[in-house]
């Protein structure tokens, strides 16, 4: 399966945006998760000496989506971290999508790591998931 995404200029002026998509809601997730990886840091210069589970259970696949995105901001500023890679799984049963990921990385450490944005958070403005047939976009509008 494929996933890409683009960084989107003249947005969301004083904040940053991407574009991400995907051939299924699991390649969405990796592309929008590796966009905001980018984001803060190279995550080729970030080593994996740091990993988090986490689980979420939303109602749809947007809600999910922002979830797990939010998180990666609150862990980077909770435990000072940036990070390398993420295992991602996403299942959708019913009504429910559930996520589960073990993200991966490491202190942050100016020395070692190509750091670039500070995001404060993933908002709202401009945020939607679509799917067009088998294929899945988002947009997603972060503070910096």
């Amino acid at each position: 399966m494929a996933h890409s995404f683009r960084f989107l200029d003249d947005i969301a002026l004083a904040d940053l945006a991407f574009q991400a998509e995907g051939d299924s809601v699991l390649e969405l997730f990796r592309a929008a998760t590796g966009a905001l990886l980018e984001t803060l840091a190279d995550p080729s210069t970030v080593a994996a000496t740091w990993a988090r589970k986490i689980e979420h259970v939303c109602g749809t696949p947007d809600e999910l989506l922002f979830e797990w995105l939010s998180d990666l901001v609150y862990w980077k500023d909770a435990a000072g971290v940036v990070f390398h890679d993420a295992d991602l799984c996403v299942v959708h049963e019913g009504t429910t999508w559930t996520l589960a990921a073990v993200l991966r990385g490491a202190l942050v450490d100016q020395t070692t790591q190509t750091l670039r944005s500070d995001v404060k958070g993933v908002t709202k403005h401009l945020y939607e998931v679509t799917q067009q047939g088998a294929h899945w976009y988002a947009r997603v509008v972060i503070d910096v």
